[in-house]
């Protein structure tokens, strides 16, 4: 459909060089967009560009602290000048500290927070004016289901998911008479790489302790994948959600929506 169509547009995806920012980075790919990211250090760049090769796909890619506004706006510039303006950014980027909360330095607390919901104000601050020169805008970002939801050891990550998702709302509501839609995707718990080892079968062939929790708690009973991202992200990322503005798009198979099995 031409409304799904992302021929001839610029995104922006950071921290996209693999797990899901790769996925959702190659969905808009494939969609027409032409590619930019961002990573921490010279190997990840090196790896992922080889990677979006491998895919396909003819990335930019930065190294670049989405923390440091100077650097942001130095990278901006740099695709608009190669690529031009950003028509969609997606703030992917973020860390998590499972650390009790009790237990928590401050500055761990920070760190969290300057990742996961400054870095988003940042780089939305640095698109928005190109946005509104053009005349519209995509602004999508990864919050999570602890946007929603508390749980034991994460009290920095669900503080900044909660902001980023007023943050959205906040964006939508400034900018939404530019035509910029800023919305966000909330990823249930994914299989990634990272996760493998709490999904592994135990010798006698049992699932790790965890893994039965998200399987019980999910009424699809799996884990998501990546390329579960890959729909919804091109949603949002079209002109086929124009009127749809200030949403958190929820991909958890459902977790959010279910009290759980009556133990037996």
């Amino acid at each position: 459909m031409a409304n799904f169509s992302l021929e001839g547009k610029v995104a922006l995806v950071t921290g996209a060089a693999y797990g899901i920012g790769f996925a959702m980075a190659s969905a808009l790919a494939e969609a027409g967009a032409r590619i930019a990211f961002n990573c921490r250090d010279r190997e990840h760049l090196e790896k992922a560009l080889s990677d979006y090769r491998a895919a396909g796909i003819d990335a930019m890619g930065y190294i670049c602290d989405v923390t440091c506004e100077d650097q942001v706006q130095s990278m901006i510039a740099d695709i608009t000048e190669k690529l031009g303006p950003v028509d969609i950014l997606v703030n992917n980027a973020g860390i998590i500290k499972r650390i009790p909360m009790h237990e928590m330095e401050a500055g761990e607390f920070r760190q969290v927070v300057d990742i996961d919901l400054v870095a988003p104000f940042i780089c939305a601050k640095a698109v928005i004016p190109g946005m509104m020169e053009k005349g519209g805008g995509k602004i999508i970002n990864v919050c999570s289901m602890m946007s929603e939801l508390g749980r034991e050891t994460v009290s920095a990550y669900a503080a900044a998911k909660g902001g980023l998702k007023m943050l959205t709302r906040n964006i939508a509501s400034e900018y939404g008479e530019y035509n910029i839609q800023c919305n966000g995707i909330g990823p249930g718990y994914i299989a990634t790489p990272q996760t493998a080892p709490l999904r592994e079968r135990r010798s006698d062939g049992s699932r790790h302790p965890f893994d039965s929790f998200i399987v019980s708690k999910t009424p699809a009973g799996r884990w998501g994948t990546p390329e579960d991202l890959k729909g919804p992200v091109l949603f949002l990322a079209s002109s086929a959600s124009d009127f749809v503005n200030g949403h958190i798009l929820y991909v958890d198979g459902g977790i959010l929506s279910y009290i759980g099995k009556q133990p037996k």
